[in-house]
């Protein structure tokens, strides 16, 4: 499997995904089809999937110029709303690209339809990779636009934890800093936030993605996929894990930073 990340808007990304073996290709969240097409024709692979996540402007609203412009695709998601839309999944559905294999997870909270999507092959020592949209970001987690906090730590903590602990994760936007800010202040002691911070400083100094991070990493210092642990439910006020995961949120969404 080989992955290229592609920039998209001011803080999107995009991801082409290749079985290298077979040359067929998938793109998550098509938002800007040209710089989709032209990363198709310059890594010479045969385009035949579109993973939607959500049915945000930002990331499906590019499907139905993709679809006019390269024919035949088959859309996947999880939302009727998602333009041109081919073929609707639900948790635990399962279909090849090329040599690979593709996992959608239901993740509602963000969206009531939101879709992971976990790629591995049948080889154990191959990497695996899981394509997270708005659901979970490097260092935080998607807003509650739709759903509800029993809803995030059911995907955050049931879901997405229980992937092999290297499955990179590759997220849909650049919010990596500011997560990471939120972060410290959730946890100031938490060393491994202290030198996520600093390493994504330098990536950014330099123009590059902090993505991907994996899962074992996001159970570091991601203040979300930690409500569990003692001190960050004590910077909560909260003794249960659901209601950390809302107080956090809730913080999360007025936080300046």
């Amino acid at each position: 499997m080989d992955v290229k990340i592609l920039p998209a808007l001011q803080d999107n990304y995009m991801y082409l995904i290749v079985d290298k073996a077979t040359k067929e290709a998938a793109i998550v969240d098509p938002v800007e089809p040209k710089t989709v097409l032209e990363a198709v024709k310059q890594n010479g692979v045969n385009l035949t999937t579109v993973l939607t996540t959500h049915h945000h402007w930002d990331h499906a609203g590019g499907n139905d110029e993709l679809v006019k412009l390269h024919p035949g695709l088959k859309v996947y998601g999880g939302d009727v709303r998602i333009g041109a839309l081919t073929n609707k999944v639900k948790h635990n559905d399962k279909f090849n690209l090329g040599n690979l294999n593709v996992e959608c997870l239901f993740t509602p909270c963000h969206t009531a339809g939101h879709i992971c999507y976990y790629v591995s092959t049948d080889k154990e020592e191959d990497e695996t990779a899981v394509f997270t949209g708005d659901t979970l970001f490097l260092g935080g987690c998607g807003r509650f636009f739709e759903g509800t906090a029993e809803q995030m730590y059911h995907a955050l903590i049931n879901v997405l934890s229980s992937l092999p602990e290297d499955t990179k994760v590759f997220c849909g936007h650049e919010y990596t800093l500011q997560n990471l800010k939120f972060a410290a202040h959730v946890e100031p002691q938490n060393k491994d936030v202290e030198k996520k911070i600093l390493w994504s400083t330098e990536r950014r100094g330099e123009g590059k993605p902090t993505v991907p991070s994996t899962i074992r990493e996001e159970k570091l210092y991601n203040p979300f996929m930690r409500v569990e642990t003692a001190a960050v439910k004590a910077h909560a006020g909260k003794e249960c894990a659901v209601a950390t995961m809302q107080r956090i949120r809730q913080e999360k969404d007025n936080f300046k930073g």
